[in-house]
């Protein structure tokens, strides 16, 4: 079967190859979950939960990583029945999962997609169960485990791709280092506060969005797919215009949504961000945009273990009267602009253009 001799194509195959590899990563998580479920329960039973609890995870979803990884593989050329780019695929996705565990325990978020967040998950067993000594502590330390076997496991699947290609070695290992980085100044930005200043804020906060998210969310996968199937140096490159700006979009699409989506589809309590006090892009240009009391407020109260469902509300007002709110959006529009106009110059067949149009978009317009 080829893909990219025609000059036309029918949008609807594409949706059906999208949703045939999406199929074949469900498949392969699935059966490899299994096969360490049994693993870790040979050591003990009990311990089978912390694969549970991945398999949960894991299960579903937009698979949002592994499409960007599957047309960039296509596009380059790949065979879309090959093994190498579904292994690949689905260790995005457990290396995704690590990365929201320990994301969720570092923001002391209760929830994740509508469901108890991975250490409350393991806090709820340890009250149900009646345990011993301090129940959020397990929950905590659980987490941590469950976080490190999932990049465990990823790094398992990984490997099996045969043969290896050095290139996209590189990619995957670079690709986690990035996210590390970019976690960590995250929590230093929270950790420093006020103290920081808002003069370079705004770029601090790029730089944590750009190494933290979008890196992982989209170019690295789109890249590690061109690799997989033997892309040039050119093509990497062009890549990395399309992919690296709207996941910039999309992570700031995510701090949009983090202050002001609606919680029925976030699946995250109203103005969570405030809550975890992430000082995310909108809050690095409230903090030049807003009047010099409302800045002040904001350098207090964001992150506040007592703060109030008023103060929550007052926050959201101000982001958005001050200019924040709009000024945020622009960057989405900017960035989508710039990734959108990139994406024409791809040397790609029209379905894979169409199939990447079409998942940065759902990128960057989406609710949840």
């Amino acid at each position: 079967m080829t893909l990219f001799a025609a000059d036309t194509f029918d949008p609807e195959q594409a949706r059906v190859f999208s949703a045939g590899f999406s199929e074949r990563i469900e498949e392969l998580l699935t059966t490899f979950l299994a096969e360490q479920h049994e693993v870790i329960s040979q050591i003990a039973p009990a311990a089978g939960e912390l694969v549970t609890a991945i398999s949960d995870l894991t299960r579903g979803g937009k698979r949002l990583r592994p499409l960007f990884a599957f047309w960039g593989f296509v596009g380059a050329g790949g065979d879309p029945n090959e093994d190498s780019i579904v292994q690949a695929g689905a260790a995005l996705e457990l290396f995704q999962a690590a990365a929201l565990i320990h994301d969720d325990l570092i923001d002391r978020s209760d929830t994740r997609r509508g469901q108890p967040s991975m250490h409350r998950r393991f806090e709820s067993l340890h009250r149900a169960s009646g345990w011993h000594r301090d129940a959020p502590r397990f929950g905590e330390a659980a987490s941590i485990l469950a976080g490190d076997l999932c990049l465990s496991l990823s790094e398992q699947l990984f490997a099996t791709i045969e043969p290896s290609v050095p290139q996209a070695r590189s990619i995957f290992d670079r690709m986690r280092a990035q996210v590390m980085a970019g976690q960590y100044l995250d929590v230093l930005e929270e950790s420093a506060g006020p103290a920081y200043g808002p003069s370079d804020a705004v770029k601090r906060a790029r730089t944590i969005v750009r190494f933290k998210s979008a890196k992982y969310s989209t170019e690295n996968p789109t890249l590690l797919g061109g690799a997989l199937a033997g892309a040039s140096d050119e093509l990497l490159e062009q890549y990395s215009r399309f992919a690296l700006p709207l996941g910039e979009a999309f992570q700031l699409r995510d701090d949009v949504l983090g202050v002001f989506g609606d919680p029925a589809v976030t699946g995250k309590p109203a103005g969570d961000d405030l809550r975890e006090g992430k000082r995310t892009e909108i809050i690095a240009h409230a903090l030049t945009l807003a009047s010099d009391e409302d800045q002040a407020f904001i350098q207090g109260r964001l992150g506040a273990e007592d703060l109030s469902d008023e103060e929550v509300n007052r926050m959201r007002d101000l982001l958005e009267s001050c200019g924040a709110l709009a000024a945020t959006e622009e960057s989405i529009a900017r960035l989508s602009e710039q990734g959108f106009a990139a994406l024409e110059e791809l040397e790609v067949s029209p379905m894979a253009r169409h199939a990447l149009r079409t998942l940065g978009l759902a990128a960057i317009r989406r609710t949840s």
